[in-house]
């Protein structure tokens, strides 16, 4: 995101320039060629009536040139230069591209806050810029927790293969972030305090460990560490036992749960806005999905995140697998929706959270 706005340091173009290769020509046909002007070139001479000089795209226009005819609506002979047709004369004067008809010198081009895009990078290194002031991306360390995950090969009796270690640099980079570090920690509070205590990450994100159960250790570890909850668990499903703490100086720490899609849910609801809040990003639009199918309440667990796939006209259709530990229905989905405690009619629009790559049809 850009820290401070770009304004022009110079007339865009900086002087009238040729917009096709063809011949700069003085007063009326037919035209003698008195000279030969390459884009790095400009003419010290003043071109006289009845005059012309071959120009190429983006080379300055000589003065006394009044039009740039292109070459292939040109005919050249030993009587000089002239129109190919009738047409090719009435259009003359659309092939010159003013000084400043893009922008005047000190002119606002893109404010504070815009993502910096390739054409926000490439307008402000032809308005004169070298260098942009942007915010930078927030680093952040990943911890994750849980003595009975393995991280490769298939998974024997008692042990759980890491679902979220492989997929979170992909999520966060989608998110603005640069790649992250992830470290594996044992379940013991003095590794989880000893990890938060030595990182200096913008925002530290643990995965497992957020409940209260003997083995989960995030809570004890924030609190050694000096920090407090902004958000202490959610009423939702899945994602309910997720957390939101600050740190000491400004840092953040985000408790994933462990079930892999309550994992993902907190992703988009948690992860992605604190990050966007970190980067100055604005909030994407609300936007809807219409269901199908009717779905009944669960009051007890409060709202819910399903798994939808969305079309481009707004429909969605629940996915199976979505229990709390599946990934199934998630990696065939364009993103969540939000089911309110009272269940949903068929028809009903709810709101509906789009996964942060191509195919999340937000239209």
């Amino acid at each position: 995101m850009l820290a401070a706005d770009v304004v022009a340091l110079t007339d865009l173009p900086v002087s009238d320039t040729a917009a096709m290769d063809g011949w700069a020509v003085a007063g009326p046909p037919p035209w003698r060629v008195v000279a030969d002007l390459p884009a790095w070139h400009q003419l010290n001479e003043r071109l006289a009536i009845g005059e012309c000089a071959f120009i190429a795209t983006g080379a300055a226009v000589p003065e006394g040139a009044d039009a740039v005819l292109p070459i292939e609506r040109s005919l050249s002979d030993a009587t000089g230069v002239r129109p190919a047709d009738l047409e090719a004369a009435a259009l003359l004067r659309t092939h010159v591209r003013r000084a400043g008809e893009e922008a005047r010198r000190g002119d606002l081009l893109v404010p504070a806050g815009t993502l910096v895009t390739p054409p926000v990078v490439g307008l402000a290194a032809a308005a004169g810029h070298d260098t942009l002031h942007v915010t930078p991306s927030a680093a952040v360390d990943v911890f994750v927790l849980g003595d009975e995950l393995t991280s490769h090969g298939r998974p024997a009796p008692g042990q759980t293969r890491d679902a979220l270690g492989p997929q979170l640099p992909a999520w966060l980079t989608a998110f603005g972030t640069a790649p992250p570090s992830i470290v594996r920690l044992q379940d013991r509070l003095s590794v989880v305090a000893a990890a938060l205590a030595s990182s200096s990450a913008d925002v530290v994100i643990t995965t497992g460990g957020t409940s209260v159960g003997p083995g989960d250790h995030v809570r004890a570890a924030v609190a050694q560490a000096g920090g407090w909850f902004v958000v202490d668990s959610v009423h939702v499903k899945p994602g309910h036992p997720m957390l939101l703490a600050e740190l000491p100086r400004g840092r953040w720490l985000v408790g994933l749960p462990g079930n892999p899609l309550a994992a993902c849910a907190a992703l988009l609801t948690l992860v992605r806005p604190l990050l966007e809040g970190l980067h100055g990003s604005k909030a994407p639009p609300t936007v809807t999905a219409t269901l199908a199918a009717a779905e009944p309440g669960r009051p007890g667990d409060g709202h819910r995140l399903l798994p939808v796939q969305r079309g481009d006209g707004g429909d969605a259709v629940l996915l199976p697998s979505c229990g709390t530990a599946m990934l199934r229905g998630l990696a065939q989905a364009t993103g969540l929706v939000v089911v309110p405690p009272g269940g949903t009619a068929v028809r009903d629009e709810l709101d509906y959270l789009a996964l942060p790559w191509p195919g999340s049809n937000v239209t």
